[in-house]
């Protein structure tokens, strides 16, 4: 289950897959292209999975219950 410790795992993870993409980008003339697109695109996916993890375990806006009674909805 999600914890507190899943962001920074995912950052290990995601810092230890952009350095492996850094040294094991294919050689060539387009090496430069490949290392930026690789670490760019595991940093941008890491950046929002984890918007989404946090917007869902701290959600800014409190659920309500709208079948309430009357009586029972604390304004």
């Amino acid at each position: 289950m999600a914890n507190g410790a899943s962001p920074i795992i995912g950052l290990i993870f995601i810092v230890v897959i952009s350095i492996l993409a850094y040294f094991f980008s294919p050689k060539g003339e387009n090496q430069t292209v490949w290392r930026s697109t690789l670490i760019l695109s595991f940093a941008s996916c890491y950046i929002m999975w984890a918007i989404v993890f946090l917007a869902q375990w701290h959600p800014l806006i409190k659920p309500a219950n709208a079948n309430l009674r009357p009586q029972f909805v604390h304004s």
